[in-house]
Formats: C-alpha cells, structure tokens, sequence
C-alpha cells in the first residue's frame, strides 16, 4: 500500500506562486500514476492534473491551469510535486494527492490512495 502526505499549501496573494508536495510512503509508488486534484467550499472535487509513473511521459491538465501549473514527481525521492504559478482567487480550494494504478483511473477521481489534503487560499 501507499501512504500520502501534501504539504506546501498557504496564503499567497493573486499573482504569486507555490508549490505543493506529496510524500509517498510504502512500497511500489514508482509503479503509481500520480494525480492533483482541488475542492472549493460548497463545490464538487475537480481533477486539476495528473502524471504517469513512468518519468512523467504522459501529463495531463484541466483547461483552467494550463499554463500555471506543472505536475512532476521525482521517483527517487517517492515524492510528485505541483508547481503553481499566477495563481488566482478561483485556485482557493483543498488540493489532494491521488494516485493509482490506472492513469486513466486517476483523471477520473477512483485512484486508489488519497492524501488528506493542503488549504490553498489566494487573496486579491
């Protein structure tokens, strides 16, 4: 099994950046495709990016971030990032690591581990 822990959420101002981090514990995470994912108060849980397990060859985004944000993992370190740049008020959400044995799996929100999520809150 794997076990995942986010870190790296706060308060930034409309415009700044940050990067978000999701430690992997256990075993087989190099064998995990690796996916974000945000929910907004009183709103449903939207997929935000996703990764392969192997080196990152295949990546996919929501429409909303493209451009902004860049997904990446690190194998040796078990650990995927998301990198968020401009970020807006629209991005203010709790950002959760997924991951799973199926990419396409994970795009759809029924990967099979879950982080326990980091507040992202943007001002303007």
């Amino acid at each position: 099994q794997v076990q995942l822990a986010e870190s790296g959420g706060g308060l930034v101002q409309a415009g700044g950046s940050l990067r978000l981090s999701c430690a992997a514990s256990g075993r087989t995470f190099n064998s995990y495709h690796m996916g974000w994912f945000r929910q907004a108060p009183g709103k449903e849980r939207e997929f935000v990016g996703a990764i392969s397990w192997y080196a990152g060859s295949r990546v996919s985004y929501v429409d909303s971030v493209k451009g902004r944000f860049t997904i990446s993992r690190d194998n040796g370190k078990s650990t995927v990032y998301l990198q968020m740049s401009n970020l807006k008020s629209e991005d203010t959400a709790v950002y959760y690591c997924a991951a799973g044995s199926s990419l396409g799996l994970v795009i759809s929100g029924t990967a099979d581990y879950w982080g326990q999520g980091t507040q992202v809150t943007v001002s303007s």
